[in-house]
C-alpha cells in the first residue's frame, strides 16, 4: 500500500524531504481525551493493550486529532517478558509490577522462556497492527516498537521500576554469565517480535532504551548496545530507530551501527550530535517534554531554536522522551504546527 504521506520514511532512509516529519512518543495516550474516554470503560490499562479494535482506535486517534506525521502502535514494551513467562500487573499509579522476579539460573528456565511462537503469544499485537493499517489506509507510516533488551532485563531482575537500579547491575558484577543469558533470550524474543510486527503492517521500527543512562559507558557497551546492535542488524526489511535516553558517551558507537536513525533525548545537543554521528545518520528528537507547559508563544519560540539548531535534513522532530499526561493537547498542536511551518 502506498503511503500518502511518507515524510517520515523518507526522512529515516535520508532521501529529500519538504519539511521535517513530526511525531511524539507517548502521543497515543493520556493527553487525549478521547483515549481517557476509551481507556476508563475499561478495567485497566492491560485490557486495552490486549484488545486489539481499541489499541487501533487509540493507535490513530493522535492522526486524527494531532494531525501527527506518524502512528505508532498502542502496546507495552513489557508484553516480552509476560511473554516469556514472567507475568506482570500495571498498578494505578505505582507503575508494572512483578510478583516474580529473575535471581539466579532456575528462575531463568521458568521466565526467560524462547522456545515459542511468538504469534501465539502476542497474536493480539499482531492483530492491533493489521486492524490500524487497513484503518489509516495509507494515511501516514505505522511504527511499530519494542524495549530494548537491558531496559526489559530490568524490569525482570527489579520486578519493577527502580532509582537506582541495584539489583540490576549487581548481576552484572556477581553473575555476568547469567546476565548475558537473559540478555540473549530477551534479543531473540525481540527480534522475532518486531519482526511480527513488520509483517503485520508496520513501516519502521523503534527500540527504546530507557534506562541505558543508568550505565557506564563500558558497561553500556557490554549489556546494552550490544544487544541494540543484534536487533537492528536482524531488521532489514524496514528503518530502526534506536533510542538509547542517556548514553550521551554511546554516540559514537551508535554512529556505527546498522540503525537508520538515532533518537536524542533533551538533554543532547543535536548539532554537537550532528558533528559526532555524520551525515550517515537520520536523529530524531528532541525538544524538552516539559517545554509543552509553557506559553504558546514560548513553545513557539523554543521549538524554532531547536529547528534552527539542526544542520541537515536528516531530522525527525520528537520530544526528547515521552509527552507527559497533564500536557494541554492544544500546546502539543503549537508544537506540531511550528514544525509543520518551519521552512527548510
Amino acid at each position: 500500500m502506498d503511503i500518502k504521506n511518507d515524510l517520515l520514511l523518507r526522512a529515516a532512509r535520508g532521501e529529500d524531504i519538504e519539511r521535517y516529519p513530526v511525531w511524539l512518543m507517548r502521543q497515543a495516550g493520556r493527553i487525549l481525551p478521547e483515549y481517557r474516554a476509551v481507556r476508563n470503560s475499561l478495567s485497566g490499562f492491560k485490557e486495552l493493550v490486549e484488545t486489539p479494535a481499541l489499541a487501533a482506535e487509540v493507535t490513530i486517534q493522535p492522526v486524527d486529532h494531532l494531525d501527527v506525521d506518524a502512528a505508532i502502535i498502542f502496546s507495552d514494551i513489557l508484553v516480552i517478558p509476560e511473554a516469556m513467562g514472567l507475568e506482570y500487573q500495571m498498578v494505578e499509579k505505582v507503575g508494572p509490577y512483578f510478583e516474580k522476579t529473575i535471581k539466579n539460573e532456575s528462575d531463568l528456565l521458568k521466565y526467560g522462556q524462547t522456545d515459542f511462537n511468538v504469534e501465539d503469544r502476542l497474536g493480539y499485537v499482531k492483530e492491533a497492527l493489521e486492524i490500524t493499517k487497513k484503518e489509516l489506509n495509507g494515511r501516514v507510516p505505522l511504527i511499530g516498537f519494542a524495549g530494548a533488551p537491558w531496559t526489559i532485563f530490568c524490569y525482570m531482575i527489579e520486578g519493577g521500576g527502580s532509582k537506582t537500579f541495584s539489583a540490576s547491575r549487581k548481576m552484572l558484577y556477581q553473575n555476568p554469565t547469567l546476565a548475558h543469558d537473559l540478555l540473549e533470550r530477551i534479543t531473540d524474543v525481540t527480534i522475532r517480535y518486531l519482526k511480527m510486527q513488520i509483517k503485520a503492517g508496520a513501516d519502521i521500527i523503534q527500540v527504546f532504551d530507557s534506562w541505558a543512562g543508568i550505565l557506564g559507558n563500558e558497561q553500556y557497551l557490554e549489556f546494552g548496545l550490544k544487544y541494540m546492535n543484534k536487533i537492528a542488524e536482524a531488521i532489514n526489511e524496514v528503518p530502526v530507530t534506536l533510542f538509547s535516553k542517556g548514553a550521551y558517551a554511546a554516540l559514537p558507537h551508535l554512529a556505527k551501527s546498522s540503525c537508520n536513525t538515532i533518537g536524542l533525548d533533551w538533554n543532547m545537543n543535536a548539532s554537537e550530535v550532528r558533528k559526532i554521528v555524520g551525515e550517515e545518520k537520520t536523529l530524531q528528537g528532541n525538544l524538552d517534554p516539559c517545554a509543552l507547559y509553557a506559553s504558546h508563544n514560548e513553545i513557539e519560540q523554543l521549538t524554532i531554536n531547536m529547528l534552527d539548531s539542526f544542520k541537515s535534513k536528516r531530522h525527525i522532530v520528537n520530544l526528547g522522551h515521552g509527552v507527559y499526561p497533564d500536557i494541554n493537547p492544544e500546546k502539543v498542536q503549537t508544537f506540531i504546527k511550528t514544525v509543520k511551518n518551519y521552512g527548510i
